[in-house]
């Protein structure tokens, strides 16, 4: 079973923060509800809403500010894992670099795609994971 705590940024009442292992979008996180049987967008409680549209609006503010995204996607699926989430996809219209790695956003205006191939260099999963906690304080 894989240790999911590696990837934390920040822990809400009802919401984790995740990293996403796969960072071909720059500061893609992962958002997770707490409540365990909690399975479909539609059946969060107000308060599980109400502090998701925060912890969103906290998120889209500083990947702005540590990476300069320019746009945002929000997709909540669970077409592989059945259980209350949210991935958070920063957008660039042009290249983006950090730690070293230079970054494209090849479906720029488009809906967002899993590259499947892209392999996240060691560490930089981690910068990122770091640079957004030391942001959201």
């Amino acid at each position: 079973m894989t240790d999911y705590s590696k990837f934390l940024v920040k822990e809400y009442k009802h919401w984790l923060v995740n990293v996403h292992e796969n960072q071909g979008y720059l500061g893609r996180c992962i958002v997770w509800c707490k409540r365990e049987d909690a399975l479909d967008l539609a059946d969060a409680t107000k308060d599980e809403q109400k502090e998701l549209i925060t912890i969103i609006g906290e998120l889209r503010e500083a990947t702005k500010r540590v990476f300069q995204a320019d746009w945002f996607n929000y997709a909540f699926l669970g077409n592989e894992t059945r259980h209350l989430h949210g991935h958070f996809i920063p957008r660039y219209s042009s290249q983006r670099t950090f730690e070293g790695v230079t970054f494209t956003d090849e479906r720029w205006g488009h809906n967002y795609r899993t590259n499947h191939e892209f392999a996240t260099p060691p560490g930089v999963w981690e910068a990122v994971r770091l640079r957004l906690k030391e942001e959201l304080g």
